[in-house]
């Protein structure tokens, strides 16, 4: 049991089923709030009740609701007079239907409470209740009278708790006429690429890791303020530039967001041209030809390879000569 003060009792009716309840606040709030002083010399400023009749100042306990009429008459309206109201709602949430949660339009939604048993009686059917939506994924629809109006409820479960959301009647939420943009735009393919890849890239966080960072650096002013210290200056914002190309904002937006959580982008180098010719280099100046220059050695060698062939030519002739005149004295 949620140690607050409850700020309904009552029961939910389940056709002939009711089950005692006390209405707690589910959620709260951590804003900072502001008294409101005299800049001269801190003083509080205070506002006081004055009755225009009495022209004096009167106590809370003095004070009363009236509803002003059309020719600025006040008609009083008391506490009791709202309690006997002629509405089965007046101390029952009354639950007229079940529906599919999809189907509850979150403009609709608005302060949630916790449905709290009232009582060992009431354990059984509001066990009864919980596990019934359970089981059929469904949300209970719901009047109730609050607060000196009657209300819409949706009944959900979070945990082993049962949970009532306001809602707003349906002609209290606005059409949204006017407010989406009336000219005619085109979206390429490509730049919704690049959007699903910016969400992708985005990707999912856990709520629980978020936290009001306004509130964090207002206390911080405050703690320095109270210190005698000179408050935290403000970091300088971020120059941002005119979105000129939307798909270059949009690559940018993914670069940022990789960055962000850690992934290096990968590098794109340009690598130099190849050459189309094939011609051979120029050899540079001055720098002395690899060729080979023949060696004295291989010189002699073919000089005396020449005299060696010019010796036996000359051998050739002599025995040639010699056969033809040992043929005529034969003869």
């Amino acid at each position: 049991m949620l140690d607050v003060r409850s700020i309904w009792n009552g029961a939910v009716s389940f056709g002939l089923v009711s089950v005692p309840v006390k209405l707690v606040n589910a959620t709260e709030s951590h804003s900072i709030s502001f008294r409101q002083i005299h800049t001269e010399d801190g003083g509080r400023i205070r506002y006081r009740k004055f009755c225009e009749l009495e022209d004096r100042e009167v106590s809370g306990a003095e004070i009363g609701k009236g509803y002003e009429d059309a020719d600025g008459s006040i008609i009083p309206v008391t506490d009791e007079d709202l309690a006997h109201l002629p509405l089965p709602t007046a101390k029952t949430i009354e639950i007229v239907a079940f529906v599919p949660g999809e189907r509850i339009d979150p403009l609709q939604m608005d302060a949630a409470y916790y449905l709290a048993a009232s009582g060992a009686p009431a354990a059984k059917p509001y066990t009864l209740l919980r596990e019934a939506l359970k089981r059929s994924n469904k949300v209970a629809i719901a009047k109730f009278a609050l607060r000196g109006r009657e209300r819409l409820g949706m009944l959900r479960v979070v945990g082993d708790a049962i949970v009532m959301h306001g809602l707003l009647w349906p002609d209290e939420v606005r059409a949204p006429e006017g407010v989406a943009p009336e000219t005619d735009v085109t979206v390429r393919d490509k730049e919704l690429d690049l959007a699903d890849a910016l969400m992708d890239t985005l990707g999912e966080i856990d709520l629980e890791d978020l936290h009001d960072e306004y509130r964090e650096a207002v206390e911080e002013v405050i703690a320095a303020k109270a210190a005698g210290e000179a408050p935290p200056e403000a970091p300088e914002p971020a120059k941002g530039g005119k979105v000129i190309d939307l798909m270059a904002a949009l690559e940018s937006s993914v670069r940022a967001a990789k960055e962000s959580r850690g992934e290096q982008p990968a590098e794109v180098r340009e690598f130099p041209r190849r050459r189309t010719s094939r011609s051979a280099p120029k050899e540079p100046a001055g720098k002395k030809s690899t060729a080979k220059k023949p060696t004295a050695k291989s010189t002699q060698t073919g000089k005396k390879t020449a005299a060696t062939k010019s010796t036996a030519k000359s051998t050739t002739k002599k025995t040639a000569a010699r056969k033809t005149t040992s043929r005529k004295r034969s003869a």
